[in-house]
């Protein structure tokens, strides 16, 4: 085969592929952010270790889209701060404010808190959340302490102390968390995420951290990580006063995609709420939500990444 025909084999067959996939069947977006989508995605888990850190520091993030799926209704009272999904039409959420938080057992379907404990203390501000077996771990904010619940039936049995600086006060605040099935990973407001050992956290009475890793965007810190969640071997973050949300690979805290969930309230849903926070997964039926802080409904969404418009512009020869 001549080289002029090689090339043209080629690049038939890269139009090919661009023409499939820009022409299956797409589901219905409320909002697509201008973005031209391809077939939604199931979130692919990350590599680690990754094959060639070096290759793997230098690629750009990828920037998706994204489709909503499903809406439910959500408490326009929650001020949520951390959010799981923990199968059963069940979701755990943890709300926030002074003499306001609590620990709640919410209906997915119905929005409706099954159940709602209070944190015990006006003084206490509750944040992120997340299951380890039988027990619940919450953070507060600025309190230098966590709390720890039995997850039957949501009554505290104890609580951890967060590390204390050379003054005396709290060297790191609690913001999001979550488990990645081994070690809780946790936010606290930087760029730093810390990962901790759940076990010796509990026995020692002090938040046991094993190690931190730095998320950066293109080689730039990522400020204000807030609410997390653990997808497939990625960490999800709520970027706090932003309509964005990090995807993380844990092994070397670089961002590997970011998506823009601006437009997914009405303007009538915007009256009264605040900013996006909260993140949960379904990893049995393959379901992303987010919601935010005073929202009036949950969202189902699915992630779409955009469309190589180049492969319809080649040379049919190579020049």
């Amino acid at each position: 085969m001549s080289m002029q025909s090689r090339v043209l084999t080629r690049w038939m067959a890269l139009v090919a592929v661009a023409i499939l996939a820009s022409g299956c069947g797409v589901a219905s977006a409320d909002r697509t952010n201008g973005l031209i989508l391809s077939t939604p995605i199931t979130i692919p888990a990350t590599r680690t270790p990754p094959p060639d850190a070096a290759t793997r520091a230098q690629a750009a993030p990828i920037t998706y889209g994204y489709q909503v799926v499903k809406r439910y209704p959500h408490d326009t009272k929650a001020w949520t701060e951390g959010l799981v999904y923990v199968g059963d039409n069940t979701l755990y959420e943890s709300t926030g404010e002074y003499a306001q938080s609590s620990l709640r057992n919410v209906s997915l379907s119905s929005g409706q808190v099954v159940q709602q404990v209070g944190l015990g203390n006006a003084q206490f501000y509750g944040e992120g959340i997340s299951p380890v077996g039988d027990t619940i771990f919450q953070l507060t904010w600025q309190n230098c302490v966590g709390l720890l619940y039995h997850r039957a039936d949501f009554t505290r049995y104890g609580q951890f102390s967060y590390p204390r600086a050379s003054g005396g006060g709290c060297a790191m605040e609690g913001w999001g968390l979550t488990y990645d099935g081994t070690q809780l990973i946790m936010s606290d407001g930087t760029s730093t995420l810390s990962f901790i050992d759940p076990a010796a956290t509990i026995t020692s009475g002090t938040l046991a951290i094993t190690r931190q890793v730095q998320v950066t965007l293109s080689g730039n810190p990522v400020l204000n990580l807030n609410e997390l969640e653990y997808i497939n071997g990625s960490v999800f973050a709520n970027v706090w006063m932003t309509t964005t949300i990090v995807r993380i690979d844990p092994a070397t805290g670089h961002v590997i995609g970011t998506v823009n969930l601006s437009g997914l309230l009405s303007p009538s849903e915007q009256v009264g709420a605040d900013v996006l926070n909260g993140i949960a997964y379904d990893a049995t039926g393959d379901r992303l939500f987010v919601t935010g802080k005073y929202w009036p409904t949950l969202f189902e969404i699915t992630l779409v990444p955009p469309v190589a418009h180049h492969l319809l512009h080649m040379p049919l020869v190579a020049t």
